[in-house]
């Protein structure tokens, strides 16, 4: 059984969880250490019995937690080498580096994780899809814009974690954000709106596709009623009523969500799409 659970996600701060029975990951971490402790605890995971952190671009609301959760923990921190130069003197902590290629396929224990080049204003950013042999789970974090490698990537998944930022209206109207900060969010390496996050959803979907968690939403610029609205009238349209639209929240964890064995005998994840990269070690 593969699960997901998303521990916070908004401007301040995205942390997700996934596991088997063999292995624990967090993909960001965004959280405070304390916040990140609380909510590990309340979704019945020892903070101390992880395996690792995956990190999908250097921003603080992904990584400022890292520091001061690892000064009394020893994790292994899986980034890219760009990704490392820009974080590094900002964690006191002794880290174990684990350190991959954009595009490189890895395994954790029992777990593959693919990671994927996203166009975000960050050095090194990437999504995430993590799959063992039952079931497979993306995560797209910030996304200024859907490339086909991306929506590749993401046919293979039964669960996707993505982002919806902003309503494009409710963004223009907003009196609070000056135009240069508008600007950066409509950008090709900015955010995705709602029915920028809808489109991806809808033409990456396949059968295989059982859950959708919509994360990172603006509290002033969005709406989660909106948000998944969208979503599930472009996955009507395009065939697949029957998945399950949720959000994730700033101020709490979302449930877990299963995929794979046990999940149901049709949720069972595909083989990964061929995107010509071959799995390689880590530096």
């Amino acid at each position: 059984m593969l699960e997901i659970s998303v521990l916070g996600s908004g401007s301040s701060g995205n942390c997700a969880l996934a596991r088997t029975a063999q292995t624990t990951l967090l993909v960001d971490a965004g959280l405070s250490a304390r916040q990140m402790t609380r909510r590990l605890e309340a979704q019945g995971v020892d903070p101390g019995a992880l395996d690792g952190i995956l990190i999908t671009h250097e921003h603080g609301d992904h990584t400022r937690g890292i520091d001061v959760f690892c000064r009394t923990r020893r994790l292994p921190l899986y980034c890219t080498a760009m990704t490392r130069e820009v974080i590094q003197d900002s964690i006191r902590a002794p880290m174990e580096w684990r350190i991959f290629e954009s595009g490189q396929a890895f395994t954790i224990a029992d777990l593959e994780v693919q990671s994927f080049p996203v166009p975000h204003d960050a050095v090194d950013p990437l999504g995430f899809v993590i799959r063992n042999s039952t079931g497979a789970v993306g995560v797209v974090s910030d996304v200024g814009h859907v490339t086909n490698l991306v929506k590749t990537h993401l046919r293979s998944v039964n669960a996707l974690f993505v982002e919806s930022n902003y309503d494009e209206i409710m963004l223009q109207n907003d009196t609070r954000r000056p135009w240069p900060t508008k600007q950066r969010i409509l950008s090709r390496h900015g955010h995705l709106s709602n029915d920028q996050a809808a489109e991806m959803i809808a033409e990456s979907a396949s059968e295989a596709l059982r859950h959708v968690i919509l994360g990172h939403l603006s509290q002033d610029c969005n709406d989660p009623g909106v948000a998944m609205e969208t979503v599930r009238v472009r996955l009507r349209e395009a065939g697949f009523p029957e998945v399950e639209v949720s959000c994730a929240h700033q101020q709490h964890p979302t449930a877990w969500i299963s995929v794979g064995a046990g999940a149901g005998t049709d949720a069972l994840a595909p083989e990964a799409p061929d995107t010509g990269v071959e799995q390689g070690s880590l530096l």
